[in-house]
Formats: structure tokens, C-alpha cells, sequence
């Protein structure tokens, strides 16, 4: 079954040969005023505007043809003029008005085929206008995809410099200003949980939800606003652009990476803060063990000249007693010998003190010397390893 077309046409008199014409495939409807023309187009869906100049003068018709053109109701719709002459200066003067063809009345077997390509040329022009602009959105999406891949780029470029939470907090309202968000954030690191607005500032309320909602999932939507959680990272959305679902997917997806780049940082902060507490802890303890050690060494120091005072003093009064116990020469010789010996091995186990504590002074000197500076020297530490026995579990 052939499609049927409105067509309006603005004409005076009858018009038998041309509605014969016309009458397999379209229907006319006939009116005799600029005004009815807008009207018509708009209750019939007319696909087709016809202006007779033979009917209403070359002059009106022209002046029709502009106005109609201008017409945002009527630009769109083909426009042909139908004259009983087709010179060159006719057909100009109508293609300056805006006409889409110009035909001959009495060529009326010539007539239906050049409106039929006038309409399937005006289908072909719609649908290459679809196709553009589908072309347009999709190269916006490309470079607004491409814009944003930059954005998040260089945020993970600059927050491996980040030192702190404040300035993590900053670099990441910087990239989310790219995409037109406003936001609060929060920060949960080992240590603290740091809410921050974009002023730097902090709201009661918007820091409430993002604690109570940490665990809810990694998006909690309610209504134009969305809560977007990752590991130590949370961020409330205030608003997302629910009415443009493209942009709507695009920012929970390309700000998600976002959110990650921020958790591995807040990671490595906490990392990077324990083991700095972890420095001075061991720093102190060896503050602590080198005066405990000192103490220890001053009270071993004077035991020790005791042990060795009173041995030297016993081997001195058995020897001036020897004479007082009748003894023979052997036996006396045998006492001192053993009184010798005694004083020889408390000297010994004097000196093998001093070594001892000479070899942990050395130890402690090199953990001062590895860690003192508050970044562990590689090579020191592999020399305490060394140094050290290993654990056994």
C-alpha cells in the first residue's frame, strides 16, 4: 500500500488538473492565505508546502516563500512553487527565497516525480542530520572520555608527592572540579578520619552519612546525590546529573578511579607514618639499652675489682699464714698455686666482661648508625642482620 502525503497548498481558484495529478499519493489541501499555510501544516502534518504563483502573482508568492522560511514552524517543510514560466531569472529570484524545486503547471507529468523527490530528498536530509548529530554526540563523548582519562592520569601522577591527607584532600577536589561536582570527602586512615569540603572546611551532617555509609556498598544513590565508596575513601555527591545518563555513567566511572588512586595513598601514608614510629621507637630503645648498659657496665666494673680485690686478698693472707701451719715446701708450693691460679681466672672472666660489653657497644653503635638519621641505610641494616641470630619460631 503507497504512502498517502499531506501537502498544503496556498492557491486561488479551483485546481482540477493538478489535484488529478496529485490525487494518487497526496492530499491537498487548499488555502488561500500565509496564515492558513502555518495552520494547516500543523493539523494535517503537512510533509509538503505548494505556493501557486500563477493564482497569487510572482510578488506575493516570493514574499510567501521568505516568510515561511523564516517560520521555525514552517523552515523545515519542503517548499515548492509551481509557475507558468521557467525562466532563469524566475527560478533565482524563488531559489533566493528559500524554495526547495520550481515547476512548470503545464509540465503536470513531470510534477508528481519531482515532489516525490523533493520528499525523498527532505527523509535523506533528516536522517543524515540524525546520523550527524549521533557522529557529534559520540566525538563529544570521545573527547570528553579522553579529557577525563587526562584528569585522572594526572591525579595519580601527582598524588604519589602527596605528604599528608590535607594535601591528598586538595588534589582530589582539583580533578573532581573537572567534572562539575560539587562534593564532600572522607578520609579514614589508621590514624584519623579526615572530612573535608572543597573550602577545606568540614560539614557535621555530610560527615555523619559518609561514616554511617562506608560499609553501604560502592554506591548509595538517593536522589541526585550519590555516595561513592572505596577502601579508606568516601565521597558525597550532591549533583549528579540524573537526567543525562551518559554523564551520569561516565562521572561514577571515571571518579571511581579517582577514589582508588586516593585509597592506595592514604595506604601508603599510613605505611609510611608506622614506620616512622616504628624508627623512633627502636631509636629510643636504643637510647634506652645504651644507658641501661652504662648503668650495668659501672655496676659490673666495681663487682667485679671486688671479686678480684678479695681473691688477691685471700691468695696475700694464705700465703703469710703458710708459714704459721707447718707445712712442707711441696704443700705450701701446692696452695700458692692454687691461689695463683684462682687470682688468674678471676682476671679472665674480668677481661671477657669487657670484651662482651665492648661487642654490644659495638652493636648498638651501628643501630644508631642505620637507623639515627631516621631512613634505614641498606647496607647498615644488612650488616645487623648479619650480625643478629635469626628468629626461630
Amino acid at each position: 500500500m503507497e504512502t498517502t502525503y499531506h501537502a498544503v497548498i496556498l492557491a486561488i481558484g479551483p485546481l482540477p488538473e493538478i489535484e488529478a495529478v496529485l490525487d494518487d499519493g497526496y492530499t491537498l489541501h487548499q488555502v488561500g492565505q500565509l496564515d492558513a499555510i502555518q495552520e494547516g501544516v500543523w493539523q494535517y502534518d503537512a510533509k509538503l508546502i505548494l505556493v501557486d504563483l500563477v493564482s497569487i502573482g510572482p510578488k506575493t508568492g516570493i514574499a510567501a516563500c521568505r516568510q515561511l522560511k523564516d517560520d521555525p514552524a514552517t523552515a523545515e517543510v519542503p517548499l515548492v512553487m509551481l509557475a507558468n514560466s521557467e525562466t532563469l531569472k524566475h527560478r533565482m529570484s524563488a531559489y533566493e527565497a528559500g524554495c526547495d524545486d520550481y515547476l512548470v503547471r503545464s509540465d503536470l507529468d513531470e510534477m508528481k516525480p519531482r515532489l516525490d523527490r523533493v520528499l525523498f530528498n527532505k527523509v535523506a536530509n533528516d536522517q543524515l542530520k540524525v546520523q550527524l548529530k549521533h557522529a557529534n554526540e559520540m566525538a563529544f563523548i570521545a573527547m570528553s572520555d579522553t579529557s577525563d582519562l587526562g584528569v585522572n592520569i594526572q591525579f595519580l601522577l601527582d598524588v604519589n608527592t602527596c605528604n599528608n591527607l590535607d594535601e591528598l584532600g586538595m588534589r582530589l577536589f582539583q580533578a573532581l572540579k573537572s567534572y562539575g561536582i560539587n562534593c564532600s570527602l572522607q578520609i579514614r586512615s589508621r590514624f584519623v578520619v579526615k572530612n573535608m569540603e572543597a573550602n577545606g572546611m568540614a560539614k557535621e551532617l555530610e560527615a555523619a552519612l559518609l561514616m554511617e555509609c562506608r560499609d553501604q556498598g560502592r554506591y548509595v544513590d538517593f536522589g541526585k546525590r550519590s555516595i561513592m565508596n572505596y577502601g579508606s575513601v568516601s565521597i558525597l555527591v550532591k549533583n549528579m546529573p540524573v537526567d543525562d545518563r551518559n554523564k551520569y555513567g561516565a562521572i561514577k566511572d571515571n571518579v571511581f578511579s579517582l577514589l582508588q588512586g586516593a585509597h592506595a595513598r592514604t595506604m601508603a601514608l599510613d605505611n609510611l607514618y608506622s614506620l616512622e614510629i616504628e624508627g623512633q621507637l627502636v631509636r629510643r630503645l636504643v637510647s634506652s639499652m645504651r644507658g641501661l648498659m652504662a648503668s650495668v657496665d659501672d655496676s659490673y666494673q666495681l663487682v667485679m675489682r671486688d671479686i678480684a680485690n678479695v681473691v688477691e686478698g685471700m691468695a696475700e693472707g694464705v700465703e703469710s699464714s703458710l708459714q704459721f701451719l707447718g707445712m712442707d715446701e711441696q704443700q705450701e708450693r701446692a696452695i700458692q698455686n692454687i691461689m695463683e691460679q684462682g687470682v688468674a681466672d678471676t682476671s679472665k672472666v674480668f677481661n671477657e666482661g669487657i670484651r662482651i660489653d665492648d661487642g654490644l657497644g659495638v652493636v648498638l653503635d651501628k643501630i644508631n648508625r642505620a637507623i639515627g638519621s631516621g631512613h634505614g641505610d641498606m647496607k647498615e641494616l644488612t650488616r645487623l642482620l648479619e650480625l643478629l641470630p635469626s628468629v626461630v619460631e
